[in-house]
C-alpha cells in the first residue's frame, strides 16, 4: 500500500454532480463508487481516457456490508482525503420509505464507516439540499431525524410529511445537517472535518427529471432566484473542491448554500 496516496471517494460517482466532482480533482487520485457496477466501469473508463488516476466500485449504500466493502477498497489502496458523497434520490420516486433510507440512513451508515478511515485533514462533504431549509427546527422529529436508525424514527418523521415524498426529501435533507453537527466533535477529534453542501436547482438529470413533472413550479423558481438562472453541477463541484482544501481547514460542522439565493424567496411562497 502506497501511504502517501490520498484518496478523494465519490458516492453517486456516475450521476451529474457526482462525475462534475470528479472532473475538477485531476491532480488527486479518485475512487469513484455507485450502486450500479456497469455505471461505474463507465464513468472510470471516460475518466481515465482524459487521464484521471481513477478506480471505481459498486456499492449499494444502504447495505452495511457492502459500505464496509467499500471502505475497505478505499484502506488497502491509501489514506482517505475526502469522501464526497453526492449519492442520494429525489422524491419523485414516490416512496417514503427508499427516500428516507437512501437519503439519510445510508448517509449515516457512510460517515460511520467512514469515520474509521478519517485521520488529520481528512474531510467528509455530504450533499444535503437547500430544501432542508425549508423544514423549520422541532424538537420532536429533529431527535428523529439526527438518530435515524432507530426503529421508530422513519414513522416519527412520516407523521409530518403527510404522504408526500418531496417532503420527506426535504426532511431528510435536513437529517443530513443534523447528522453533520453531531458529529463534528467527533470527527474533529482525529482533527477531521465534516460538512455540508446545499445545492439549489442544478440542472442534472435528475433535476430535469424533477422539472418536467413540475415545469411552472420550476420557471417559478428560477424566476424567484436573484441570479435568475439554474446552477451547474460544475456550481457545486467548485465548491465541493473548494471545502477539501487547506483553504477551508477551519469550516466544519457547518452547511454552504448553493442555490443562487432563492432559498429566502420559496420560504415567502410557503
Amino acid at each position: 500500500m502506497d501511504v502517501q496516496k490520498k484518496y478523494i471517494v465519490i458516492t453517486g460517482g456516475a450521476g451529474g454532480i457526482g462525475q462534475a466532482c470528479a472532473q475538477v480533482f485531476k491532480d488527486q487520485p479518485i475512487i469513484l463508487t455507485d450502486y450500479s457496477q456497469d455505471q461505474v466501469d463507465k464513468a472510470v473508463e471516460s475518466l481515465l481516457k482524459d487521464g484521471f488516476d481513477v478506480s471505481g466500485v459498486s456499492c449499494d449504500i444502504t447495505d452495511k456490508k457492502d459500505i464496509d466493502k467499500l471502505a475497505k477498497f478505499v484502506s488497502e489502496k491509501g489514506a482517505l482525503k475526502a469522501l464526497i458523497h453526492t449519492a442520494g434520490v429525489s422524491g419523485t420516486v414516490k416512496d417514503l420509505k427508499r427516500v428516507f433510507t437512501i437519503d439519510l440512513i445510508a448517509t449515516e451508515l457512510l460517515v460511520d464507516a467512514f469515520y474509521e478511515l478519517a485521520e488529520k485533514d481528512s474531510v467528509a462533504v455530504l450533499l444535503s439540499s437547500m430544501m432542508a431549509h425549508a423544514v423549520p427546527a422541532n424538537p420532536e422529529y429533529d431527535e428523529a431525524l439526527i438518530n435515524p436508525q432507530a426503529t421508530e424514527s422513519f414513522d416519527i418523521v412520516s407523521k409530518f410529511v403527510d404522504g408526500s415524498s418531496d417532503t420527506m426529501y426535504n426532511f431528510a435533507k435536513r437529517g443530513v445537517h443534523l447528522l453533520t453537527q453531531k458529529n463534528a466533535s467527533k470527527w474533529g477529534g482525529k482533527g477531521a472535518r465534516i460538512v455540508t453542501v446545499s445545492p439549489g436547482v442544478i440542472e442534472t438529470p435528475m433535476a430535469l427529471k424533477a422539472a418536467a413533472e413540475h415545469p411552472e413550479r420550476m420557471e417559478k423558481i428560477k424566476q424567484a432566484t436573484p441570479l435568475k438562472r439554474n446552477g451547474q453541477p460544475e456550481d457545486v463541484a467548485g465548491v465541493v473542491h473548494f471545502l477539501t482544501t487547506d483553504a477551508a481547514s477551519f469550516i466544519t460542522g457547518t452547511d454552504i448554500l448553493v442555490d443562487g439565493g432563492v432559498i429566502q424567496n420559496i420560504k415567502k411562497m410557503g
